[in-house]
Protein backbone atom coordinates (compact mmCIF):
# COMPACT_ATOMS: atom_id res chain seq x y z
CA UNK A 1 0.00 0.00 0.00
CA UNK A 2 1.65 3.15 -1.06
CA UNK A 3 1.02 5.82 0.90
CA UNK A 4 -0.08 8.68 -1.09
CA UNK A 5 -1.86 11.69 0.52
CA UNK A 6 -0.60 11.93 4.24
CA UNK A 7 -3.08 13.91 6.01
CA UNK A 8 -1.96 17.99 7.32
CA UNK A 9 -1.41 16.76 10.45
CA UNK A 10 1.37 14.65 9.40
CA UNK A 11 3.14 16.83 6.90
CA UNK A 12 3.32 19.69 9.51
CA UNK A 13 4.72 17.14 12.11
CA UNK A 14 7.45 16.43 9.51
CA UNK A 15 7.85 19.85 8.55
CA UNK A 16 8.26 20.46 12.59
CA UNK A 17 10.72 17.51 12.54
CA UNK A 18 13.08 18.49 10.14
CA UNK A 19 13.61 21.93 11.14
CA UNK A 20 14.99 20.60 14.50
CA UNK A 21 18.18 20.32 15.62
CA UNK A 22 20.69 18.18 14.32
CA UNK A 23 21.29 17.00 17.42
CA UNK A 24 17.20 15.97 17.74
CA UNK A 25 17.06 14.46 14.15
CA UNK A 26 20.08 12.08 15.23
CA UNK A 27 18.69 11.08 18.27
CA UNK A 28 18.32 7.32 18.10
CA UNK A 29 16.06 7.08 21.15
CA UNK A 30 13.41 8.91 18.74
CA UNK A 31 11.15 7.12 16.90
CA UNK A 32 11.86 8.72 13.02
CA UNK A 33 7.60 8.43 12.52
CA UNK A 34 6.84 10.05 16.05
CA UNK A 35 6.21 13.95 15.44
CA UNK A 36 7.10 14.81 18.98
CA UNK A 37 6.00 18.48 18.32
CA UNK A 38 2.42 18.16 17.32
CA UNK A 39 0.29 17.80 20.83
CA UNK A 40 -1.59 14.61 21.38
CA UNK A 41 -4.53 16.04 21.72
CA UNK A 42 -4.09 17.70 17.97
CA UNK A 43 -3.77 14.33 16.37
CA UNK A 44 -5.96 12.77 18.02
CA UNK A 45 -9.11 15.10 17.53
CA UNK A 46 -8.23 15.09 14.01
CA UNK A 47 -7.95 11.33 13.56
CA UNK A 48 -12.03 11.14 15.82
CA UNK A 49 -13.19 13.51 13.26
CA UNK A 50 -11.67 11.61 10.33
CA UNK A 51 -12.61 8.63 11.17
CA UNK A 52 -16.19 10.04 11.38
CA UNK A 53 -16.25 11.79 8.10
CA UNK A 54 -15.16 8.97 6.34
CA UNK A 55 -17.60 6.37 7.78
CA UNK A 56 -19.97 9.44 6.76
CA UNK A 57 -19.23 9.59 3.12
CA UNK A 58 -17.48 7.12 0.87
CA UNK A 59 -18.41 4.26 2.90
CA UNK A 60 -21.67 5.22 3.80
CA UNK A 61 -22.75 6.57 -0.11
CA UNK A 62 -21.24 2.93 -1.29
CA UNK A 63 -23.28 0.82 0.87
CA UNK A 64 -26.15 2.87 0.93
CA UNK A 65 -26.57 2.96 -2.64
CA UNK A 66 -26.21 -0.48 -3.14
CA UNK A 67 -28.64 -1.16 -0.68
CA UNK A 68 -31.01 0.76 -2.41
CA UNK A 69 -31.32 3.49 0.97
CA UNK A 70 -30.04 6.30 -1.56
CA UNK A 71 -30.61 7.06 -5.08
CA UNK A 72 -28.26 9.09 -7.72
CA UNK A 73 -29.70 11.63 -9.90
CA UNK A 74 -28.98 14.27 -12.01
CA UNK A 75 -30.89 16.44 -14.12
CA UNK A 76 -27.72 16.76 -16.81
CA UNK A 77 -25.04 14.45 -17.21
CA UNK A 78 -24.83 10.98 -14.99
CA UNK A 79 -23.08 11.51 -12.11
CA UNK A 80 -20.89 9.30 -9.89
CA UNK A 81 -23.65 7.80 -7.46
CA UNK A 82 -25.75 7.22 -10.52
CA UNK A 83 -22.82 5.06 -11.82
CA UNK A 84 -22.25 3.46 -8.23
CA UNK A 85 -26.20 2.77 -8.17
CA UNK A 86 -26.00 1.07 -11.14
CA UNK A 87 -22.90 -1.27 -9.92
CA UNK A 88 -20.59 0.96 -12.01
CA UNK A 89 -17.65 0.66 -10.12
CA UNK A 90 -13.97 0.77 -11.19
CA UNK A 91 -11.63 0.06 -9.23
CA UNK A 92 -10.55 3.77 -9.37
CA UNK A 93 -13.44 4.61 -7.16
CA UNK A 94 -12.16 3.39 -4.05
CA UNK A 95 -8.62 5.17 -4.34
CA UNK A 96 -9.42 7.99 -2.28
CA UNK A 97 -11.22 6.15 0.63
CA UNK A 98 -8.64 3.84 0.96
CA UNK A 99 -6.06 6.72 0.90
CA UNK A 100 -8.24 8.52 3.99
CA UNK A 101 -7.96 5.34 5.92
CA UNK A 102 -4.36 4.19 5.47
CA UNK A 103 -3.01 7.86 5.29
CA UNK A 104 -4.96 9.71 7.24
CA UNK A 105 -7.16 7.87 9.62
CA UNK A 106 -4.96 4.76 10.32
CA UNK A 107 -1.76 6.37 10.73
CA UNK A 108 -2.62 9.18 12.84
CA UNK A 109 -4.48 6.82 15.37
CA UNK A 110 -1.30 4.74 15.20
CA UNK A 111 0.82 8.02 16.03
CA UNK A 112 -1.72 8.87 19.18
CA UNK A 113 -0.60 5.20 20.01
CA UNK A 114 3.12 5.90 19.68
CA UNK A 115 2.83 9.31 21.65
CA UNK A 116 0.66 8.50 24.39
CA UNK A 117 3.64 5.08 24.82
CA UNK A 118 2.13 3.39 28.07
CA UNK A 119 2.24 6.27 30.21
CA UNK A 120 -1.09 7.02 29.33
CA UNK A 121 -3.53 3.84 28.51
CA UNK A 122 -6.62 6.14 28.27
CA UNK A 123 -5.33 7.46 25.00
CA UNK A 124 -3.80 4.52 23.54
CA UNK A 125 -7.07 2.32 24.77
CA UNK A 126 -9.42 5.26 23.03
CA UNK A 127 -6.88 5.17 19.88
CA UNK A 128 -7.09 1.35 19.78
CA UNK A 129 -10.78 1.42 19.36
CA UNK A 130 -11.20 3.82 16.62
CA UNK A 131 -8.71 1.71 14.38
CA UNK A 132 -10.84 -1.52 15.33
CA UNK A 133 -13.52 0.42 14.23
CA UNK A 134 -12.08 1.29 10.76
CA UNK A 135 -10.10 -1.71 10.01
CA UNK A 136 -13.32 -3.62 10.37
CA UNK A 137 -15.36 -1.31 8.01
CA UNK A 138 -12.24 -1.87 5.18
CA UNK A 139 -12.21 -6.16 5.86
CA UNK A 140 -15.90 -5.55 5.10
CA UNK A 141 -15.97 -3.33 2.26
CA UNK A 142 -12.73 -5.26 0.48
CA UNK A 143 -11.99 -8.47 2.12
CA UNK A 144 -8.09 -9.14 2.87
CA UNK A 145 -6.11 -5.89 3.25
CA UNK A 146 -2.49 -4.96 4.11
CA UNK A 147 -2.76 -5.06 8.07
CA UNK A 148 0.26 -6.66 9.92
CA UNK A 149 2.55 -4.88 7.57
CA UNK A 150 0.38 -2.02 6.85
CA UNK A 151 1.23 2.35 8.90
CA UNK A 152 4.92 1.39 8.57
CA UNK A 153 5.30 4.98 6.73
CA UNK A 154 8.82 4.89 4.26
CA UNK A 155 10.19 1.38 6.26
CA UNK A 156 7.75 -0.20 4.49
CA UNK A 157 5.63 1.10 1.60
CA UNK A 158 4.46 -2.17 -0.48
CA UNK A 159 2.86 -4.24 2.62
CA UNK A 160 1.40 -7.71 1.90
CA UNK A 161 -1.90 -8.52 2.68
CA UNK A 162 -3.55 -10.45 5.96
CA UNK A 163 -6.37 -12.51 5.55
CA UNK A 164 -9.80 -11.15 6.53
CA UNK A 165 -10.24 -13.45 8.90
CA UNK A 166 -7.00 -13.28 10.55
CA UNK A 167 -7.62 -9.56 10.92
CA UNK A 168 -10.80 -10.10 13.00
CA UNK A 169 -9.22 -11.93 15.53
CA UNK A 170 -6.74 -9.80 15.91
CA UNK A 171 -9.01 -6.45 16.21
CA UNK A 172 -11.15 -8.63 18.66
CA UNK A 173 -7.61 -9.43 20.94
CA UNK A 174 -7.11 -5.69 20.37
CA UNK A 175 -10.41 -4.37 21.57
CA UNK A 176 -9.80 -6.65 24.55
CA UNK A 177 -6.33 -4.84 25.16
CA UNK A 178 -8.35 -1.40 24.49
CA UNK A 179 -10.75 -1.95 27.53
CA UNK A 180 -8.01 -2.64 29.90
CA UNK A 181 -6.39 0.18 28.87
CA UNK A 182 -9.22 2.10 29.54
CA UNK A 183 -10.03 0.62 32.72
CA UNK A 184 -6.44 1.70 33.93
CA UNK A 185 -6.79 3.96 37.27
CA UNK A 186 -4.37 6.59 35.85
CA UNK A 187 -3.09 7.97 32.69
CA UNK A 188 -0.70 10.65 32.24
CA UNK A 189 -2.36 12.45 29.64
CA UNK A 190 -6.03 12.37 29.38
CA UNK A 191 -8.58 12.62 26.31
CA UNK A 192 -9.64 15.93 25.25
CA UNK A 193 -13.04 16.91 26.67
CA UNK A 194 -13.85 17.98 23.33
CA UNK A 195 -13.17 14.65 21.70
CA UNK A 196 -15.51 14.63 18.86
CA UNK A 197 -16.60 11.39 20.07
CA UNK A 198 -18.46 10.93 23.71
CA UNK A 199 -17.42 14.11 24.45
CA UNK A 200 -17.12 15.42 28.03
CA UNK A 201 -14.68 14.50 30.97
CA UNK A 202 -13.08 11.18 30.60
CA UNK A 203 -13.80 9.82 33.73
CA UNK A 204 -17.81 10.05 32.82
CA UNK A 205 -17.42 8.99 29.16
CA UNK A 206 -15.05 5.99 29.93
CA UNK A 207 -18.32 3.95 30.26
CA UNK A 208 -19.46 4.92 26.96
CA UNK A 209 -16.10 3.56 25.33
CA UNK A 210 -16.33 0.36 26.97
CA UNK A 211 -20.06 0.13 25.85
CA UNK A 212 -18.80 0.93 22.68
CA UNK A 213 -16.03 -1.52 22.48
CA UNK A 214 -18.10 -4.29 23.66
CA UNK A 215 -20.57 -3.78 21.22
CA UNK A 216 -18.44 -4.02 18.54
CA UNK A 217 -17.36 -6.89 19.20
CA UNK A 218 -20.60 -8.35 19.15
CA UNK A 219 -20.96 -7.11 15.41
CA UNK A 220 -17.46 -8.62 14.21
CA UNK A 221 -18.60 -11.88 16.13
CA UNK A 222 -22.03 -11.87 14.70
CA UNK A 223 -20.63 -10.98 11.05
CA UNK A 224 -18.94 -14.54 11.58
CA UNK A 225 -21.45 -16.43 13.06
CA UNK A 226 -22.50 -18.59 9.76
CA UNK A 227 -19.03 -19.18 8.86
CA UNK A 228 -17.17 -19.86 12.78
CA UNK A 229 -18.77 -22.40 15.05
CA UNK A 230 -16.07 -20.44 17.61
CA UNK A 231 -17.49 -17.18 17.22
CA UNK A 232 -20.90 -18.19 18.48
CA UNK A 233 -19.29 -19.62 21.20
CA UNK A 234 -17.47 -15.86 22.16
CA UNK A 235 -20.74 -14.01 21.53
CA UNK A 236 -22.93 -15.94 23.75
CA UNK A 237 -19.79 -16.21 26.52
CA UNK A 238 -19.51 -12.24 26.44
CA UNK A 239 -23.31 -11.61 26.37
CA UNK A 240 -23.00 -13.83 29.70
CA UNK A 241 -19.79 -12.46 31.23
CA UNK A 242 -21.67 -8.92 32.75
CA UNK A 243 -19.74 -6.99 30.07
CA UNK A 244 -21.51 -3.31 29.59
CA UNK A 245 -23.45 -2.84 26.35
CA UNK A 246 -24.58 0.43 24.59
CA UNK A 247 -27.99 1.19 26.95
CA UNK A 248 -29.37 4.00 25.43
CA UNK A 249 -29.13 7.15 21.79
CA UNK A 250 -26.43 9.25 24.54
CA UNK A 251 -24.23 5.70 23.94
CA UNK A 252 -24.25 5.94 20.33
CA UNK A 253 -20.94 5.72 18.88
CA UNK A 254 -21.13 9.06 16.67
CA UNK A 255 -18.96 11.78 15.74
CA UNK A 256 -20.45 15.39 16.41
CA UNK A 257 -19.97 18.28 13.27
CA UNK A 258 -21.47 21.65 13.37
CA UNK A 259 -22.95 24.31 11.26
CA UNK A 260 -19.65 26.00 10.43
CA UNK A 261 -18.65 26.01 7.32
CA UNK A 262 -15.91 23.40 6.59
CA UNK A 263 -17.04 21.57 9.93
CA UNK A 264 -20.12 20.67 8.68
CA UNK A 265 -21.57 16.62 8.45
CA UNK A 266 -20.02 14.97 5.39
CA UNK A 267 -23.33 14.17 3.76
CA UNK A 268 -24.29 17.83 4.24
CA UNK A 269 -21.17 18.88 2.37
CA UNK A 270 -21.75 16.65 -0.42
CA UNK A 271 -24.82 17.98 -0.68
CA UNK A 272 -23.68 21.35 -1.52
CA UNK A 273 -20.72 20.39 -3.54
CA UNK A 274 -23.28 18.27 -5.80
CA UNK A 275 -26.78 19.26 -5.45
CA UNK A 276 -29.20 16.98 -6.16
CA UNK A 277 -26.43 14.30 -6.76
CA UNK A 278 -28.09 11.77 -4.45
CA UNK A 279 -32.01 11.68 -3.10
CA UNK A 280 -33.77 8.92 -1.34
CA UNK A 281 -34.52 5.57 -2.98
CA UNK A 282 -37.96 4.23 -4.35
CA UNK A 283 -37.38 1.03 -2.63
CA UNK A 284 -36.76 2.62 1.32
CA UNK A 285 -39.59 5.25 0.47
CA UNK A 286 -41.76 2.72 -0.53
CA UNK A 287 -41.22 0.42 2.51
CA UNK A 288 -41.51 2.97 5.05
CA UNK A 289 -44.91 4.62 3.20
CA UNK A 290 -46.17 1.15 2.81
CA UNK A 291 -46.14 1.09 7.18
CA UNK A 292 -46.61 4.75 7.53
CA UNK A 293 -43.34 5.15 9.25
CA UNK A 294 -43.19 8.30 11.14
CA UNK A 295 -39.36 8.34 10.35
CA UNK A 296 -40.04 9.60 7.61
CA UNK A 297 -40.41 13.30 8.02
CA UNK A 298 -36.55 12.98 9.56
CA UNK A 299 -35.27 10.62 7.00
CA UNK A 300 -36.32 12.84 4.01
CA UNK A 301 -37.91 16.06 2.51
CA UNK A 302 -41.32 15.94 1.47
CA UNK A 303 -42.18 16.45 -2.04
CA UNK A 304 -43.70 18.75 -3.29
CA UNK A 305 -42.44 20.85 -0.06
CA UNK A 306 -45.18 21.15 2.58
CA UNK A 307 -47.18 18.36 1.16
CA UNK A 308 -46.32 15.25 3.64
CA UNK A 309 -44.94 13.22 0.82
CA UNK A 310 -42.30 11.42 0.49
CA UNK A 311 -41.29 9.93 -2.91
CA UNK A 312 -38.18 7.86 -4.03
CA UNK A 313 -36.26 7.77 -6.52
CA UNK A 314 -35.49 3.75 -8.66
CA UNK A 315 -31.85 3.49 -10.19
CA UNK A 316 -31.79 4.19 -14.37
CA UNK A 317 -35.51 6.82 -13.30
CA UNK A 318 -34.76 9.55 -15.69
CA UNK A 319 -33.59 12.54 -14.64
CA UNK A 320 -35.41 14.82 -12.55
CA UNK A 321 -35.51 16.87 -9.44
CA UNK A 322 -38.89 15.76 -8.60
CA UNK A 323 -37.71 13.33 -5.30
CA UNK A 324 -37.42 13.30 -1.76
CA UNK A 325 -34.07 14.54 -0.77
CA UNK A 326 -32.28 13.38 2.20
CA UNK A 327 -33.53 14.91 5.37
CA UNK A 328 -32.53 16.23 8.63
CA UNK A 329 -31.75 12.69 10.50
CA UNK A 330 -28.75 12.41 8.64
CA UNK A 331 -27.63 15.93 7.72
CA UNK A 332 -29.01 18.25 9.70
CA UNK A 333 -30.67 21.58 9.17
CA UNK A 334 -27.23 23.58 7.97
CA UNK A 335 -24.86 20.20 8.70
CA UNK A 336 -24.80 19.80 12.42
CA UNK A 337 -25.98 16.18 12.28
CA UNK A 338 -24.25 13.65 13.56
CA UNK A 339 -22.25 10.64 11.63
CA UNK A 340 -23.65 7.28 13.68
CA UNK A 341 -21.71 4.69 13.21
CA UNK A 342 -22.62 1.79 15.59
CA UNK A 343 -26.25 2.75 17.95
CA UNK A 344 -28.58 1.47 20.52
CA UNK A 345 -30.85 0.09 17.87
CA UNK A 346 -28.43 -2.07 16.23
CA UNK A 347 -27.46 -3.47 19.50
CA UNK A 348 -30.65 -4.40 20.28
CA UNK A 349 -31.14 -5.89 16.52
CA UNK A 350 -27.64 -7.97 17.35
CA UNK A 351 -29.47 -9.31 20.48
CA UNK A 352 -32.76 -9.68 18.70
CA UNK A 353 -31.14 -12.35 16.25
CA UNK A 354 -28.56 -13.76 18.75
CA UNK A 355 -31.64 -14.80 20.55
CA UNK A 356 -33.42 -16.02 17.45
CA UNK A 357 -30.79 -17.88 15.71
CA UNK A 358 -27.97 -18.55 18.00
CA UNK A 359 -29.06 -19.52 21.49
CA UNK A 360 -27.77 -16.25 22.50
CA UNK A 361 -30.21 -15.26 26.10
CA UNK A 362 -32.57 -13.00 25.98
CA UNK A 363 -36.11 -12.64 24.57
CA UNK A 364 -36.13 -11.92 20.76
CA UNK A 365 -38.86 -10.26 21.06
CA UNK A 366 -38.36 -8.09 23.51
CA UNK A 367 -35.28 -6.87 21.73
CA UNK A 368 -36.75 -6.46 18.55
CA UNK A 369 -39.16 -3.83 19.63
CA UNK A 370 -36.71 -2.04 21.88
CA UNK A 371 -34.46 -1.76 18.86
CA UNK A 372 -37.52 -0.44 16.83
CA UNK A 373 -38.04 2.24 19.86
CA UNK A 374 -34.59 3.06 20.25
CA UNK A 375 -34.41 4.16 16.26
CA UNK A 376 -37.41 6.19 16.39
CA UNK A 377 -36.62 8.06 19.39
CA UNK A 378 -33.56 8.97 17.84
CA UNK A 379 -35.48 10.05 14.72
CA UNK A 380 -37.42 12.85 16.49
CA UNK A 381 -40.69 10.07 16.51
CA UNK A 382 -43.57 11.02 19.42
CA UNK A 383 -43.82 8.25 21.80
CA UNK A 384 -47.55 8.13 20.87
CA UNK A 385 -46.45 7.27 16.93
CA UNK A 386 -43.76 4.63 18.30
CA UNK A 387 -46.67 2.60 20.28
CA UNK A 388 -49.10 2.97 17.47
CA UNK A 389 -46.01 1.74 14.84
CA UNK A 390 -44.99 -1.18 17.42
CA UNK A 391 -48.63 -2.59 18.18
CA UNK A 392 -49.00 -2.63 13.83
CA UNK A 393 -45.64 -4.13 12.70
CA UNK A 394 -43.28 -4.64 16.16
CA UNK A 395 -44.25 -8.54 16.27
CA UNK A 396 -41.96 -11.17 15.11
CA UNK A 397 -44.43 -14.11 13.83
CA UNK A 398 -44.01 -17.23 11.92
CA UNK A 399 -40.98 -19.61 10.93
CA UNK A 400 -37.53 -18.82 12.45
CA UNK A 401 -36.79 -17.75 8.76
CA UNK A 402 -39.72 -15.42 8.44
CA UNK A 403 -38.70 -13.72 12.32
CA UNK A 404 -35.10 -13.20 10.96
CA UNK A 405 -36.67 -11.34 7.77
CA UNK A 406 -38.47 -8.75 10.42
CA UNK A 407 -35.65 -8.15 12.62
CA UNK A 408 -33.41 -7.87 9.27
CA UNK A 409 -35.75 -5.58 8.05
CA UNK A 410 -36.69 -3.11 10.51
CA UNK A 411 -32.58 -3.14 11.15
CA UNK A 412 -32.37 -1.91 7.79
CA UNK A 413 -34.50 0.91 8.03
CA UNK A 414 -33.26 1.96 11.71
CA UNK A 415 -29.38 1.32 9.87
CA UNK A 416 -29.82 4.24 7.33
CA UNK A 417 -27.29 5.84 5.99
CA UNK A 418 -24.82 4.21 8.59
CA UNK A 419 -21.74 2.78 7.36
CA UNK A 420 -21.55 -0.51 5.84
CA UNK A 421 -23.66 -2.48 8.23
CA UNK A 422 -27.26 -2.63 6.20
CA UNK A 423 -25.05 -4.04 3.40
CA UNK A 424 -22.86 -6.62 5.69
CA UNK A 425 -26.71 -7.45 6.75
CA UNK A 426 -27.86 -8.19 3.28
CA UNK A 427 -24.92 -10.52 2.41
CA UNK A 428 -25.26 -12.27 5.69
CA UNK A 429 -28.74 -13.24 5.65
CA UNK A 430 -30.63 -12.40 2.51
CA UNK A 431 -32.51 -9.76 4.00
CA UNK A 432 -34.36 -7.49 2.86
CA UNK A 433 -34.83 -9.25 -0.25
CA UNK A 434 -33.62 -6.60 -2.50
CA UNK A 435 -33.03 -7.28 -6.22
CA UNK A 436 -30.76 -6.35 -8.86
CA UNK A 437 -31.76 -2.40 -10.32
CA UNK A 438 -33.02 -2.00 -13.76
CA UNK A 439 -30.23 -0.33 -15.32
CA UNK A 440 -27.21 -2.43 -13.68
CA UNK A 441 -24.16 -3.28 -15.55
CA UNK A 442 -23.53 -6.32 -14.13
CA UNK A 443 -26.30 -9.45 -13.57
CA UNK A 444 -25.95 -9.06 -9.49
CA UNK A 445 -25.67 -7.17 -6.10
CA UNK A 446 -22.10 -6.40 -5.32
CA UNK A 447 -20.75 -7.79 -2.31
CA UNK A 448 -17.44 -6.17 -2.01
CA UNK A 449 -15.42 -3.42 -3.72
CA UNK A 450 -12.48 -4.28 -6.29
CA UNK A 451 -8.93 -3.22 -4.85
CA UNK A 452 -8.20 0.48 -5.71
CA UNK A 453 -6.47 0.77 -8.25
CA UNK A 454 -3.58 2.89 -7.05
CA UNK A 455 -3.13 -0.01 -4.90
CA UNK A 456 -2.72 -3.10 -7.55
CA UNK A 457 -0.73 -0.41 -9.94
CA UNK A 458 1.85 0.17 -7.31
CA UNK A 459 2.01 -2.78 -4.47
CA UNK A 460 3.63 -5.32 -5.90
CA UNK A 461 2.37 -7.10 -2.93
CA UNK A 462 -0.76 -6.42 -3.17
CA UNK A 463 -3.56 -9.01 -3.97
CA UNK A 464 -4.21 -9.98 -7.26
CA UNK A 465 -7.55 -7.83 -8.58
CA UNK A 466 -11.17 -9.14 -8.39
CA UNK A 467 -12.69 -10.55 -11.04
CA UNK A 468 -15.71 -9.38 -10.06
CA UNK A 469 -17.89 -7.34 -7.72
CA UNK A 470 -18.91 -10.60 -6.49
CA UNK A 471 -16.21 -11.77 -4.54
CA UNK A 472 -16.98 -12.38 -1.35
CA UNK A 473 -15.48 -11.28 2.05
CA UNK A 474 -14.28 -14.08 4.38
CA UNK A 475 -17.44 -14.12 6.71
CA UNK A 476 -20.10 -13.76 3.71
CA UNK A 477 -21.45 -17.28 3.62
CA UNK A 478 -25.42 -16.61 2.73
Amino acid sequence: MKILKYSTLVLAATALLTSSSCKKALDINTSPNLPSDVPINTLYSGAATSVGFTAGSDFSRFSSLIMQQFAGQTTGGLTQPQQWAYYLIAPTDGNTLWANCYSTVLVNLDLVVQKAGTASPHYTGVAKLLEAYTYSLMVDTWGDIPYSEALKLTSNLNPHYDAGQTIYTSLLANIDAAITEINATSSALEVPDSSPIYPGPFSQTKPQWIKFANTLKLRLLLHESKKNAAAVTALNTLLSSGAQFLANNGDNFSAGFTSTPNAQNPAYQFDLDRVGNIVANKYIVDKMNNSSDPRRASYFTDFPTGSGLYVGSASGDDPSADFSKLGTYLEGTTGEAPVRMLTFAEYNFIRAEAALTLGAPGDAQAFFQAGITASMTDAGVASGDITTYITAHGTLAGTTANKLEQIINEKYLASFGIAVEQWSDWRRTGYPTISVVKSAVVPYIPRSLYYPETETDLNPNANKQKSGLDARVFWDAQ
